[in-house]
């Protein structure tokens, strides 16, 4: 299975230059803070935590420049 991580990175570099908290993207998904900041930085991984990755790269339309 590939790694989420350029994707987490991607999601985290778009949050910081947006001015999103880790809290605020949380709520937009239904998650909590912590688990939110645990899918960013690796800690939760599996199905779920790969959906949601995935689901927020979609929903923001975030690409790689």
């Amino acid at each position: 299975m590939p790694t989420t991580l350029p994707g987490r990175e991607l999601i985290k570099k778009y949050i910081d230059q947006n001015s999103i908290s880790v809290a605020s993207l949380g709520r937009m998904y239904g998650v909590g803070k912590m688990y939110m900041g645990e899918v960013l930085s690796g800690k939760k991984s599996g199905p779920s935590a790969n959906a949601l990755i995935l689901k927020i790269i979609d929903d923001l339309k975030i690409v790689d420049k």
